[in-house]
């Protein structure tokens, strides 16, 4: 058993837990591989119609965990080594292209916090609830990292424009915002989750398991397979994490502090005399331009 991956069957349902409190879910590779396990499982039995993804109690999921990288963040390779980052990276894309490929209907019961990885989790969901007080957005570039594991269910759920939004700015989006943004289809009162997901269970229970199945490898093929973007992003991850940007953006959101780069550099001494220069310069235009003003 799994203790960050809990897995809780009822009938034909099953109940999928990001189970690390403490963390607010961060996904680790032990729950990233708990996950990743529990969908092959799910794509060969027949017997499942429904997979509620939730998280423990106070949060979804807060993104990605550094806690198996932290020994190489900002630290450059040897020349000619393999970088182990580049593999536990793609582990993580790989579950979710697999999370996308399910042929139950996936339902993601958002409470809290669902940033980064978890932000990708919850677009390759096919309904979304959320309660009022959950927050949606993919932090990366704040951070000097690049989103790249989720950057193609991102684009495929919510199209180019709003996925440049949300992935370049690194902007925070309540759940309200989220919905408006065709993220999220019903958002509930904070103590409303188990009830309203229990309820749209219900009511989805009109659709054929075998229909549902097939209409989604139909809405698959029509809207072209998922870009397989999972060696460049790992890659692209794993060379940024031993950047010093990196190294700079993680040390200041883990003290608290805005990352170097959210400042505007200093100007040299010539450009500020340059620009007192021109405000001098433009003051004397406007001051000369208003003698034959009427002022009555």
């Amino acid at each position: 058993m799994n203790p960050q991956f809990l897995v809780d069957r009822h009938g034909d349902t099953e109940r999928w837990t990001l189970n690390d409190a403490a963390t607010r879910n961060a996904l680790s590779d032990a729950m990233v591989l708990g996950l990743y396990e529990a969908i092959l499982r799910a794509q060969k039995d027949g017997d499942l119609r429904f997979i509620v993804l939730t998280g423990s109690p106070g949060a979804f999921s807060a993104g990605g965990s550094l806690g198996s990288f932290a020994s190489a963040i900002g630290q450059a390779l040897a020349p000619g080594e393999d970088d182990p980052l580049v593999q536990l990276n793609r582990m993580f894309g790989d579950a979710l292209h697999a999370l996308c490929e399910l042929p139950q209907l996936l339902v993601c019961a958002v409470d809290g916090p669902a940033m980064g990885g978890g932000f990708g989790l919850v677009c390759c969901a096919d309904h979304v609830i959320a309660t009022r007080r959950s927050t949606f957005g993919a932090p990366e570039v704040t951070l000097g990292l690049p989103p790249a594991q989720i950057a193609p269910f991102v684009w495929q759920r919510l199209g180019e424009v709003t996925a440049r939004q949300c992935l370049l700015q690194g902007r925070i989006y309540r759940a309200e915002e989220a919905q408006a943004l065709g993220l999220v289809d019903e958002w509930v009162d904070d103590d409303a989750l188990v009830a309203t997901a229990s309820e749209r269970l219900q009511a989805l229970r009109r659709a054929a398991p075998g229909a549902v199945a097939s209409t989604k490898q139909l809405l698959k093929r029509l809207r072209g397979r998922t870009p397989d973007l999972r060696d460049e992003a790992a890659i692209a991850f794993a060379s940024a994490l031993r950047s010093p940007e990196a190294a700079a953006g993680l040390a200041a959101f883990s003290s608290k502090q805005p990352a170097p780069w959210t400042h505007a550099p200093p100007r040299s001494a010539a450009a500020q005399v340059a620009a007192s220069q021109e405000r001098r310069s433009g003051l004397g235009r406007a001051v000369a331009g208003s003698g034959g003003s009427d002022t009555k």
